[in-house]
């Protein structure tokens, strides 16, 4: 597959028809009770965000990176920040300027690659919120660079990951709710599936390829690019996912632009 991005884009919008719950927009009680300062967020499937890794959100810039879906960004532009909401999916995006229009929010949509944030000056947002959605890209450390880029010095980066212990088992009997292992990681829907077997599960679904990206690249990537990890918990898949009774396959970090330990 020459261009997965593109391809992505169309798989997501269709996620939206299809009622995906990573889709479906917050109604207008989530955003009253953000307007009196009751709100919450999540970057993995259960678990909201401590209220202790934000920083006060009024008037601050924040970006809601590869995070469409008329969810985070509505809630925190309720709550007060200046929201601008990046993601590959129009449709996507659509359901954040739905719910924007339908409860008179101030917030901004940009459509584009989180591999490339060049339409962002340097040091444009205080914050960053980053829900699972990496697994979407080839590669996930543009992605840590970029943020790293337009963050100022000391706001932090909020994201959402998937283990890569979830990518080892084979895709059709995870599907079936059975785990064998199968693949190494890292892992990629283009190249560990057959061509028979991309066609069946993925394409003919129309669903989003989705690659594993190592813990290497997930954590260290981050410290790479400049970052001091300040914060991480670990999540389930909300009971339904075969390794669910195992482990808590999903993890979100807090990670500081700036030194912490001063």
């Amino acid at each position: 597959m020459e261009d997965f991005i593109q391809y992505n884009r169309q798989a997501w919008d269709a996620e939206v028809a299809k009622g995906n719950p990573w889709t479906q927009p917050v109604d207008s009680s989530v955003i009253a009770a953000a307007r009196r300062g009751e709100w919450q967020i999540v970057l993995t499937p259960t678990k909201p965000v401590p209220a202790e890794w934000f920083p006060p959100l009024a008037g601050k810039p924040v970006l809601c990176l590869a995070s469409g879906g008329g969810q985070q960004g509505p809630v925190l532009a309720a709550a007060g920040a200046d929201v601008t909401v990046f993601d590959n999916s129009p449709q996507q995006l659509a359901q954040d300027e739905l719910v924007a229009r339908r409860e008179g929010l101030a917030l901004r949509t940009v459509q584009g690659d989180m591999r490339d944030l060049s339409v962002f000056p340097d040091a444009s947002f205080d914050l960053i919120v980053h829900p699972v959605s990496n697994p979407f890209v080839d590669t996930v450390l543009p992605v840590w660079r970029e943020a790293y880029r337009v963050l100022r010095p000391g706001g932090a980066l909020l994201a959402g990951c998937v283990n890569p212990v979830a990518y080892l088992f084979d895709l059709k009997s995870w599907n079936e709710g059975r785990l064998v292992v199968r693949y190494k990681i890292p892992y990629s829907d283009l190249r560990d599936l057959s061509a028979a077997e991309f066609q069946e599960l993925i394409a003919a679904k129309n669903e989003p390829v989705c690659f594993g990206h190592s813990l290497r690249d997930l954590i260290g990537g981050q410290i790479d690019a400049g970052f001091w990890i300040a914060g991480f918990y670990e999540d389930n898949g909300g009971g339904t996912d075969p390794l669910d009774p195992y482990i808590d396959h999903y993890f979100a970090t807090r990670a500081i632009k700036g030194d912490v330990s001063r």
